[in-house]
């Protein structure tokens, strides 16, 4: 396991007010692959929204996730990944890269974005970035 190395970037804010769709692009173009370490995670801030964690696996799959944590909001960018899923770093909930799904016994659910590579950009799917979050409360205790 290792600590997901963190970097930021902005999502461009006339893109995003537009609402992407509007401007012919269905894909953000975010970052190249090697800018995000094995294990790692990069941050994507948006203007009027949740930040979206990046995340690469040792393995090289990359996966996006609203970064925030089911239970009580952590930052899931600053957790642990590994395998396939990441740990937030304030309670140790294990989320599930493929469904964003709480490991059990807990029980939850981040929200997930589309994201490919492609020619070695990691793109995220624009007309996901406009929507609302929909962020379900904080799970219990």
């Amino acid at each position: 396991m290792k600590h997901a190395d963190m970097e930021s970037v902005e999502a461009p804010a006339a893109l995003e007010a537009a609402g992407f769709a509007e401007q012919g692009a269905r894909w953000l173009d975010v970052c190249a692959l090697e800018d995000i370490e094995p294990s790692g995670a990069r941050v994507l801030r948006r203007a009027g929204g949740a930040d979206i964690a990046i995340f690469r696996t040792a393995g090289a799959g990359v996966f996006a996730l609203l970064d925030r944590c089911p239970h009580k909001g952590g930052p899931l960018s600053q957790g642990l990944v590994f395998e396939d899923r990441v740990a937030c770093p304030l309670h140790d909930w294990q989320i599930r890269f493929a469904d964003g799904e709480a490991v059990e016994p807990d029980r939850g659910c981040v929200r997930r974005f589309r994201v490919r590579v492609v020619d070695g950009r990691v793109q995220v799917d624009a007309a996901q970035l406009g929507e609302p979050d929909h962020a379900a409360p904080p799970a219990g205790p």
